[in-house]
């Protein structure tokens, strides 16, 4: 009985010891892709929610861009934690340079006129409300309109046959990218 209020005790100290997101429950499964950009590894964590709208029976389809994403307020990319990437290179993407290491990723959307994405060093936070204090890089993005829906938010790394890399972000019709290269 000693021994399992031992493991209960460490438990309970390992536990209270973790970062606040990750005490909170996920509403969405999470995945990190990752690549080998040149010289330089890259890796994206990010929660991966629906279009359907979770627990709804019959299925209801959400609208994304506008509604569930609002125009014009910054989004967590994905769901629960805040969106990561980790590199181990500094990367240089719409003119401005992310230094090496972990940043948070966010994404301002825009009806019309450019949309944004935003590097902030404001990790270990959960993903909302967004804190843009921290912001080290906005940078200008493309938008493309695919010919198939996508129903589940995804995040894509991929490399150029020049050199660097793109980032890629789909959900619904709709596909934003932005070009990067690594800092030598």
């Amino acid at each position: 009985m000693k021994t399992l209020s031992s493991v209960i005790v460490v438990a309970a100290v390992l536990l209270s010891a973790l970062p606040a997101p990750a005490q909170r429950q996920r509403a969405s499964p999470h995945e990190t892709v990752s690549a080998k950009i040149d010289d330089g590894n890259i890796s994206i964590t990010y929660g991966r929610p629906y279009s359907k709208k979770p627990n709804s029976n019959p299925p209801v389809m959400r609208t994304i861009w506008g509604s569930l994403v609002p125009w014009g307020k910054p989004w967590r990319m994905g769901a629960d934690e805040a969106t990561t990437i980790v590199t181990d290179a500094s990367l240089v993407i719409g003119g401005q340079t992310i230094p090496a290491g972990t940043n948070v990723l966010y994404f301002v959307p825009e009806e019309t006129g450019p949309s944004h994405l935003v590097f902030s060093s404001h990790i270990n936070k959960w993903g909302i409300p967004v804190d843009t204090s921290k912001d080290i890089a906005k940078v200008e993005v493309k938008k493309d309109t695919l010919d198939t829906p996508v129903d589940q938010f995804t995040i894509a790394i991929s490399s150029n046959p020049s050199g660097g890399g793109t980032l890629k972000w789909s959900w619904e019709k709709t596909q934003y990218s932005v070009d990067f290269k690594l800092q030598k």
